[in-house]
């Protein structure tokens, strides 16, 4: 069983919408934080956003105000919505979830999102 599971993304004109979402698979148990980040090509992977059990949420620089993450405790899962889109926004976005007490994180395999200018 994939431990988490990416899907939406997909091409969009800027000025766009787009969402993510994310579901952790049964096995994963005491998740703490879960958020999104994203690899632009030649790039280091960086933070998009993420949010605590608690709801507590942190964004990067570029995306505040646009973007808005969300979860639903009971069902494992992460939404990333994401609106008025640019091209820097274009990377592949990757589910990251971390448990609680632990030093254990899990990836998801990647989600492609492309803005066209």
């Amino acid at each position: 069983q994939v431990p988490l599971a990416e899907s939406g993304g997909g091409l969009v004109q800027a000025g766009g919408s787009l969402r993510v979402s994310c579901g952790a698979s049964g096995s994963i148990f005491g998740i703490s934080t879960m958020g999104w980040y994203r690899q632009a090509p030649g790039k280091q992977r960086e933070l998009v956003a993420d949010i605590t059990s608690g709801g507590s949420t942190n964004y990067a620089g570029p995306v505040k105000g646009r973007f808005t993450i969300s979860r639903d405790n009971a069902k494992n899962t992460v939404d990333l919505q994401m609106n008025s889109l640019k091209p820097e926004d274009t990377g592949v976005y990757y589910c990251h979830v971390r448990i609680r007490s632990s030093t254990i994180t899990y990836w998801g395999q990647g989600i492609q999102v492309t803005v066209s200018s």
